[in-house]
């Protein structure tokens, strides 16, 4: 299954052949990769280039470096994970500017909930409605609730990406949804009228979705998405 390593890139090398081998499904997941010592012979590596390969295989997500008895390299595979990994790291820590998140997002929710209208079942929009209600109270609690309000806000953008059942959609809204508070804590007003706004959004959204009117959760969250980022915006240079 592998070769000796080239000498010019050694460990990229010795990455690149695991990673195909796993890609390729010659490597399963759950299966183990061999001992240390015989991959060591197989690569013609060094014990510390080959942990390095094995680290960056790991911080990729496709394997796990397990320690102990019934140690070893365990296939992760691949999956949506390593993508929603590193979209979380560029949001959590804002290396993308509002503008490009806004450019990103207007696009992606807008088919989001085009599609969620086209595929939500009555349990879908159940689950909707109670994200709505909750998102209700705690606007109406009023402001040292209304952090709780825009995470619960977070949470219906995901059940709307979750309504599509595409695998795709889920994985990228979840990284936005768990990750973009960051960039809201820093340049989202926190204001009554502002959050209503907000408010009246979801209610429209899911109204939309519930009847079936792809084109109208599109315009809706499109809308959303584009005006908020406005927002930010002006708080940001202000």
């Amino acid at each position: 299954m592998f070769r000796q390593a080239k000498q010019s890139r050694v460990y990229q090398d010795v990455v690149e052949q695991i990673q195909e081998a796993i890609v390729t499904g010659k490597l399963k997941t759950g299966d183990q990769l061999p001992a240390e010592r015989d991959l060591k012979e197989r690569f013609q590596v060094s014990r510390g280039t080959l942990r390095e390969a094995l680290r960056v295989l790991e911080q990729k997500g496709l394997i796990e470096i397990r320690t102990g008895v019934a140690g070893g390299s365990i296939v992760k595979g691949v999956g949506t994970e390593q993508v929603s990994a590193s979209l979380a790291l560029l949001i959590r820590y804002k290396k993308v500017s509002l503008q490009n998140l806004a450019e990103f997002r207007i696009g992606l929710e807008g088919d989001v909930a085009a599609l969620a209208a086209t595929r939500a079942t009555a349990e879908d929009v159940a689950k909707l409605k109670a994200l709505l209600a909750k998102a209700s109270d705690f606007f109406q609690k009023g402001p040292d609730f209304w952090d709780s309000f825009i995470r619960t806000d977070e949470e219906i953008h995901l059940g709307v990406a979750e309504t599509t059942r595409n695998p795709l959609f889920i994985s990228v809204l979840e990284s936005l949804s768990q990750n973009i508070h960051t960039y809201y804590e820093s340049f989202l007003p926190r204001d009554e009228a502002l959050l209503q706004e907000n408010h009246q959004d979801m209610i429209q959204l899911i109204a939309a979705i519930e009847a079936g009117n792809a084109e109208e959760a599109r315009r809706v969250a499109r809308e959303h998405v584009s005006r908020f980022n406005s927002y930010m915006e002006q708080k940001g240079v202000s």
